[in-house]
């Protein structure tokens, strides 16, 4: 699939798929991916919208932010480029890191945002919950990140799934290390800061997960969207945190459900 790039007005590249035609939809994948990893989502979606799927900083060519970026920076950089796209309000999805880059939008761009959909995003993790990835955090900062131990928490032990875990380790393996270390300390600190701005978005908000997930869990997922003005929590039974690489059919339907109901305004 053809990779774009995007020049910003501070000069910063960004690197994009863009296919289709119509409604536009933004897709943000999650830390240590790339655009690809939406692949299945683009496919059938792009037959009946405009997909550009966005690689986050430091991530499948695009430059990355300033050091010290956290969450509000990856949510500005994201805006500023829909803006230089031109495009005005958009639907926007987002996974994991990219969910809660989507859900910051929402809150502070909010005339950018014609539908929010958080998929496998996280929310007021717990102590112990926190503790561990900002452990993670710590330790990939110091170059000692281990990929085997993310992979058995995204994946089930199942064979079907392992060329899908082979191309996840992939896309993780070709990771700059700095850009890896820098995204996702981001994403450990950045599960609240907009965690109790749910009902400040007020457009249509699917929230997903699959209910083998750990981190991003059933329960977390169901608090999001019941805080959600127009909220709507989904949860795919037997996947875990790349229900969108495992269970393509059901995120797809999902997707074009939300994308398919009239917009409400208020």
């Amino acid at each position: 699939m053809t990779l774009k790039t995007l020049r910003l007005s501070d000069g910063r590249n960004v690197v994009l798929q863009d296919r289709g035609v119509g409604p536009v939809l933004v897709l943000l994948h999650g830390v240590g991916m790339c655009a690809q990893a939406w692949g299945a989502q683009i496919a059938d979606l792009a037959q009946d919208y405009r997909v550009i799927a966005l690689n986050l900083p430091g991530h499948g060519g695009s430059d990355r932010l300033a050091d010290g970026a956290r969450l509000p920076e990856f949510v500005a950089w994201a805006a500023g480029t829909i803006a230089a796209l031109g495009l005005g309000p958009v639907n926007v999805a987002g996974h994991s890191m990219g969910g809660l880059v989507a859900i910051g939008l929402a809150v502070e761009y909010p005339d950018l945002v014609v539908r929010l959909a958080a998929l496998n995003a996280v929310h007021q993790r717990s102590a112990a919950a926190r503790a561990a990835v900002e452990s993670r955090a710590a330790a990939i900062a110091q170059g000692k990140g281990d990929f085997c131990q993310p992979l058995s928490r995204w994946f089930e032990d199942d064979p079907a799934q392992h060329a899908l875990r082979m191309q996840v380790m992939e896309w993780l393996g070709a990771m700059d290390q700095r850009s890896y270390a820098a995204a996702y300390t981001a994403f450990a600190e950045g599960d609240d800061i907009y965690s109790g701005q749910w009902a400040r978005i007020t457009c249509p908000a699917l929230v997903l997960t699959g209910d083998g997930d750990q981190n991003s869990t059933a329960e977390m997922t169901h608090i999001m969207a019941a805080a959600a003005p127009l909220g709507r929590a989904v949860v795919i039974a037997g996947h875990r945190h790349m229900v969108n690489l495992t269970a393509p059919a059901q995120v797809n339907a999902a997707l074009r459900d939300w994308l398919e109901k009239q917009e409400v305004t208020t």
